[in-house]
């Protein structure tokens, strides 16, 4: 620390971006940085977890993270509608896409990730989409026909949340998805049994086991109806794509930063990349080689960073926390833990009550004592009460939840 302040660029200004702006201005009483937020899209950060709400009722100004004092503070310039276009590091310098240059004396990339789209025939044309911004959800919200069906390719927890978007907006949501189950990486095969009659019965049309073909084109040129690889073509007057995502890693090559095996900006567990001036932190950060797409890992990762900043020591990145527990179409949906049974010599116990529409499964060690990880879906209840055990002996909740119904 020097008593001159310094100017630190963030290259994005998503959740993860966000949290780590607040958490230097909580931190840095001394006001020895100067921060420069570079946000591509024209909205400050919001929350993209909650995206669906925008499409029923909630307004971008609800779904807003900033407070109020964020625009007035004279230590973050906020440019919005504005990226990084590239970076020298020579130079350590940042070129924005407004054409202006931008000295650092440390650099944060929060880039995020962008919409996977599968390399279908058709996947180009007006009236597809993807599923990841304020301005996709507008996009949506113009094309959508009430009364008509609508395709969503991608039956994960995003393509889920795009299904209950069009129900909102009126359409029939079809939902298709390679996989055999809906959410394959959450839930296992009677959970997702489980999961699929119940949107089923509120009106959502699931597709599992199968590839998307194409999209095809009506007589007015846009998008009419979708081919799946088993001869089906259903009918969609529109077609949303969300089916994944992929770290943005665009600035890496040119820079000569090393990227992940799977793409993202290759940091270590505390997320610095091979240059000590700049780290990556969110969904674009491949730490250790591996990126992480929930919320969760990112808060832990722009923490974590503030506090190296400020020489304050930040907490290496450990194993993340990649519990989930939400509510699509209605339906509540929980996973925690080796939820899949992974670890060796697990045991896996789980209670199917068709009756009521709800699963629940606990994963036990090899001890068969050591709570490991569980399912919930249909009544996520006891997954506040469960979480804490993860790696203790297992509660009596635990074994609630195993016993018949009475």
């Amino acid at each position: 620390m020097t008593g001159k302040t310094r100017t630190l660029v963030v290259a994005g200004h998503g959740m993860a971006g966000h949290r780590l702006v607040e958490e230097l201005r909580t931190l840095d009483t001394a006001g020895s940085w100067r921060v420069v937020v570079l946000a591509e899209e024209p909205h400050a950060a919001y929350d993209r977890v909650a995206l669906s709400s925008y499409l029923d009722g909630r307004s971008a100004a609800d779904l807003s993270l900033p407070a109020p004092g964020l625009t007035s503070d004279p230590r973050v310039s906020l440019r919005l509608a504005t990226a990084a276009a590239s970076i020298d590091r020579a130079a350590r310098t940042v070129t924005t896409t407004a054409g202006d240059t931008i000295g650092y004396d440390a650099l944060v990339l929060a880039t995020g990730s962008k919409p996977f789209v599968p390399p279908v025939p058709g996947r180009d044309l007006p009236g597809c989409f993807t599923y990841r911004t304020l301005a996709d959800l507008d996009a949506i919200r113009e094309a959508a026909v009430p009364g008509r069906p609508g395709v969503v390719v991608g039956g994960g927890l995003l393509g889920l949340e795009a299904a209950n978007a069009l129900r909102l907006l009126g359409m029939e949501p079809h939902v298709v998805e390679l996989a055999p189950r809906l959410m394959p990486v959450q839930v296992d095969a009677a959970g997702g049994g489980v999961l699929g009659r119940r949107v089923a019965q509120r009106g959502l049309h699931a597709h599992c086991g199968v590839a998307t073909a194409s999209v095809q084109a009506g007589p007015d040129g846009r998008a009419a109806g979708v081919s799946l690889a088993d001869g089906t073509v259903l009918e969609a007057s529109v077609v949303v794509f969300s089916a994944g995502v992929r770290p943005r890693d665009e600035l890496a090559a040119p820079a000569d930063l090393d990227r992940g095996e799977r793409g993202g900006f290759l940091v270590d567990a505390l997320c610095r990349t091979q240059d000590s001036r700049i780290w990556a932190i969110g969904e674009c950060a491949a730490v250790s080689g591996r990126c992480h797409g929930l919320a969760a890992p990112g808060y832990r990762m722009a923490e974590s960073v503030a506090r190296q900043l400020l020489g304050m020591g930040g907490e290496a990145f450990g194993e993340p926390d990649m519990s989930t527990r939400l509510k699509l179409l209605g339906v509540e949906v929980a996973s925690f833990g080796d939820a899949h049974a992974g670890t060796a010599g697990a045991l896996e116990l789980s209670r199917l009550d068709e009756k009521r529409g709800t699963y629940a499964k606990v994963v036990l060690g090899a001890d068969c004592r050591t709570l490991l990880g569980g399912i919930l879906v249909g009544d996520a209840r006891a997954y506040a009460d469960l979480l804490p055990y993860v790696g203790r002996p297992a509660p009596s909740a635990a074994h609630r939840l195993l016993a018949p119904a009475s």
